[in-house]
């Protein structure tokens, strides 16, 4: 009787797992090639100047952005804004915890955290060029001071959050402020800290464009607005659909490495969902 449960459930159990992976397929792309096609006869009914159409974008897209413009443009773009968003992570969960831990540190801080938080980046570009000069540097600097703040202010509250029960427990078992840090503070932290580092990662991609509208002779940022200035409207328009694959790409790689870092997070809400 065993023998026959597990050779009818297990490949039932697995029709619904590919069911599934086909319904979220299905639900992913619908939109977007409904989109297309609505855009694609749109364009053909009434074509306009300024909105090509999606054969006219593609084409355009291959023809700018593979080839010399994907070495001398996009990889530079994308070299600052993989700097620009570790940096971020590094220097907010590394601010974060110190100040979640240490109470007078924190109502020290707070003041100027909410002052310097509620600039907003951009406007501090100019004194950064000057600073700094237009260097890579410069536009590097520009995305963490965007980007670093959900992850600073979200690895605070984790860190703040951490449940004192379990914190006291750990104190007994005699662990060491490391082992404390490493094994309750830091995963308790995490969850909050995942969604901090979400937050960044589209804060960082915009920064990464802003910096280089004015400031730059080359990235993605300079070369749509010299595309814009010059009436190239395809080619214009293939370079905000980079920009949205990029945003697409980063969403996937934060995708994989949440899974992977809050496996234990899912485990339980899968729990407590059954």
């Amino acid at each position: 009787m065993t023998l026959y449960t597990s050779t009818v459930v297990v490949p039932r159990r697995r029709t619904r797992v590919w069911a599934a992976l086909g319904e979220n397929t299905a639900y992913a792309l619908g939109l977007p090639i409904v989109l297309v096609l609505g855009w694609g006869i749109w364009a053909t009914l009434a074509p306009a100047q300024f909105f090509p159409s999606p054969t006219e974008l593609v084409q355009a897209f291959v023809q700018t952005w593979i080839g010399p413009a994907f070495v001398t443009d996009v990889l530079p773009s994308l070299g600052r804004l993989a700097v620009g968003i570790v940096l971020s992570i590094v220097v907010g969960i590394v601010a974060g915890t110190l100040i979640g831990l240490n109470r007078w540190l924190r109502e020290l801080l707070e003041p100027m955290l909410e002052f310097f938080r509620a600039v907003p980046p951009p406007v501090l570009i100019p004194i950064v060029a000057v600073l700094m000069g237009t260097t890579d540097a410069m536009k590097v600097v520009v995305i963490v001071a965007g980007s670093v703040w959900p992850i600073l202010l979200n690895t605070i509250e984790g860190v703040r959050a951490t449940d004192s029960v379990m914190t006291e427990t750990a104190r007994s078992f005699a662990l060491t402020p490391a082992e404390r840090l490493r094994y309750l503070t830091l995963p308790a932290a995490s969850p909050r800290i995942m969604t901090g580092v979400r937050q960044a990662l589209s804060i960082a991609l915009i920064l990464m464009v802003i910096s280089e509208l004015v400031y730059s002779s080359s990235g993605l940022g300079n070369r749509i607005v010299f595309f814009q200035r010059n009436y190239l409207i395809a080619e214009m328009w293939s370079g905000i659909l980079l920009l949205g694959l990029i945003g697409v790409l980063l969403a996937a790689v934060f995708g994989v490495v949440e899974r992977r870092v809050l496996r234990w997070y899912h485990g339980i809400k899968e729990v407590e969902r059954a």
